[in-house]
């Protein structure tokens, strides 16, 4: 297995990428977006650059990494010759499964197929292929090229043969591969969600404030980052799709996104990467300064 297809070029797609290609995998990195094509290569070569800087790699290394990613707008031609794709695209049930119906018509019988979702059915996503035997989920945590746990993740129909190979792959990429079963959040998310929703409903309810929240749980739970600047580094909409997934999936009242949460989704203040959600980072894209909305 050398030819590694990765599917979207955001921030898990572009980092799975960079991890296939440094590992020596010829990687066909796939968006429909050019522009988004354009600057995942670039987080890719300057991730690479601050390895070097830290000089846990070379300069060949990253010469030689870069090489190893070629990029496609066309999903057909990107997959063509892949032994391995692997789904990075938005959180969204419809497009994923409309993605996965392409990719079954689209590769080689022997292609294996995985999702990096963190959250969807991987039995749901299998069963709109005519393989649910090669489909088999695979959630990196981000930063991919840093962070060493996958989860590999059994669909209902996912074979034996499959596992094996994803769990020997991600060895590979010197990754910790932690088998879990099928149901709403997995295991990650599962814990995770509703620990930052339940963060979200501390401020909501005016027990404390944003970097009292995090300090506690820094300081007195040993947590490297706190849960509301967690959130805005994953991305408040993620976190929210997330919820509404567990939510719709068991059923259960404790899996329901705080109001406040869903409220700053509708307004755009999506974390990091819009600029604001718990933390402002017009300045510095490090939590250092809170939102006026949640400044006393």
């Amino acid at each position: 297995m050398k030819n590694v297809a990765v599917i979207g070029a955001g921030t898990m797609g572009n980092g799975i990428a960079h991890t296939f290609a440094q590992s020596g995998f010829k990687v066909q990195l796939i968006d429909v977006n050019e522009t988004a094509l354009k600057n995942g290569m670039e987080s890719i070569s300057h991730n690479l650059e601050r390895m070097v800087s830290k000089e846990t790699i070379t300069e060949k290394d990253k010469a030689e990494t870069l090489s190893n990613i070629s990029t496609f707008t066309n999903l057909i031609e990107g997959v063509e010759y892949a032994s391995l794709v692997v789904e990075a695209a938005t959180e969204r049930v419809d497009l994923k499964l409309n993605i996965f119906q392409q990719l079954a018509e689209a590769c080689p019988e022997d292609t294996i197929l995985a999702t990096n979702t963190s959250s969807i059915s991987i039995t749901q996503i299998a069963a709109v292929t005519t393989r649910p035997e090669m489909v088999i989920g695979m959630h990196f945590m981000n930063p991919v090229p840093i962070m060493k746990l996958v989860e590999v993740i059994r669909g209902y129909n996912t074979s034996d043969a499959v596992t094996r190979t994803i769990l020997e792959l991600s060895e590979t990429l010197g990754k910790v591969p932690v088998v879990v079963q099928d149901y709403p959040g997995f295991v990650a998310n599962r814990i995770l969600m509703p620990m930052i929703n339940e963060s979200i409903e501390t401020l909501y309810h005016g027990v404390a404030g944003v970097a009292e929240i995090d300090t506690v749980m820094k300081l007195g739970m040993a947590h490297p980052m706190g849960p509301l600047q967690l959130a805005d580094f994953i991305g408040l909409d993620i976190c929210l799709s997330i919820l509404e997934v567990m939510y719709e999936g068991f059923k259960n009242p404790k899996y329901a996104p705080c109001p406040l949460l869903v409220n700053m989704v509708r307004a755009g203040k999506l974390g990091v990467k819009s600029g604001e959600g718990f933390y402002d980072y017009s300045v510095s894209k490090k939590a250092e300064t809170i939102a006026a909305q949640f400044t006393p």
